[in-house]
């Protein structure tokens, strides 16, 4: 059999380490020689073979001079012209990888990275596909503002991928390479990465294992922006159930429809001087004109799968 070049860029040398771990940075100059220390000291302390990719998204605050300077045995440094997107900086980095499991951390000393290697033998011993590091440990630190839209944005994705999901965009996370290749063309450049690949999975029915873990304050300022940040997650929650699980989304909706056309039948026969059967009907048609379509969606996301 002859492989593609896609084919050898996504294998590498896959024996060469047992995982690699993928840290995109832009603009932490703050942060990053902390960062740096506390991953190489992860690196020689772990049980499995390991190598660091560090994923430079078009820093310009001299971020990109620091990282220049650690390359050597199991570190690398890729680098982006110009700012593409955390989503664009995994991608790069999983791309790149010589491991056939991937590990993603961020840069800013706020995951507890030093769970990797727990998470492998979590994976390998129990056969997950995936294992996530939910915030929610005793040690967690979530800023104030942000909890409203995290707890909505959560109860949401619950709902439509039909299990409880701790932490659906948790950024300390190991996946293998294998169950990540069919979803690559899909996933966003932006920080919604996460949330795409956490449904993705779990309504593709791949194993996902969450894990609690602690959570720091991070070092120096966020690049989330809360409103347009919140209201692009809804979107992407909603479009992504949508392609992989329709029914999850028309059923429900369905439902709504034929349950509001009985109420009005109903309240407009009791209390009304007319009983409002052509709003009804309508209501009613298009409850099962939406069922219709969620139907149809799911056979064609069936076939083409």
């Amino acid at each position: 059999m002859t492989l593609t070049a896609a084919d050898e860029h996504w294998m590498g040398d896959a024996k060469a380490v047992d995982f690699t771990l993928v840290v995109p940075v832009y603009n932490e100059r703050d942060a990053i020689e902390q960062a740096v220390g506390s991953l190489k000291e992860i690196r020689e302390d772990a049980e499995y073979e390991m190598e660091i990719i560090f994923v430079d998204d078009g820093s310009d605050d001299g971020t990109k001079a620091v990282l220049e300077g650690i390359q050597g045995e199991g570190i690398r440094v890729l680098s982006h012209q110009e700012n593409r997107g955390y989503g664009a900086a995994l991608k790069t980095g999983i791309r790149a990888a010589k491991g056939d499991v991937v590990a993603i951390t961020d840069a800013d000393g706020t995951y507890p990275a030093e769970r990797l290697p727990e998470f492998l033998r979590e994976m390998r011993e129990n056969g997950y596909d995936m294992v996530v590091g939910a915030r929610t440990g005793p040690g967690a630190v979530i800023p104030t503002v942000r909890r409203p839209a995290k707890w909505c944005l959560n109860k949401l994705a619950n709902l439509l991928a039909g299990r409880k999901i701790p932490d659906i965009n948790s950024g300390l996370r190991i996946m293998t390479k294998s169950a990540l290749k069919p979803f690559m063309s899909i996933l966003p450049d932006g920080f919604s990465f996460t949330t795409t690949i956490t449904l993705a999975m779990l309504t593709s029915g791949y194993a996902v294992k969450f894990v609690p873990i602690d959570y720091k304050a991070r070092i120096g300022r966020s690049k989330i922006r809360p409103i347009y940040d919140t209201l692009n997650f809804v979107q992407l929650i909603c479009r992504t159930t949508l392609y992989f699980n329709p029914l999850r989304v028309f059923v429900p909706l369905s439902l709504l429809l034929v349950l509001t056309s009985v109420l009005v039948l109903v309240g407009s026969w009791q209390w009304a001087d007319k009983i409002m059967d052509v709003s009804f009907g309508v209501i009613l048609m298009s409850g099962v004109i939406v069922l219709t379509i969620g139907l149809l969606a799911d056979l064609i996301d069936k076939r083409t799968r």
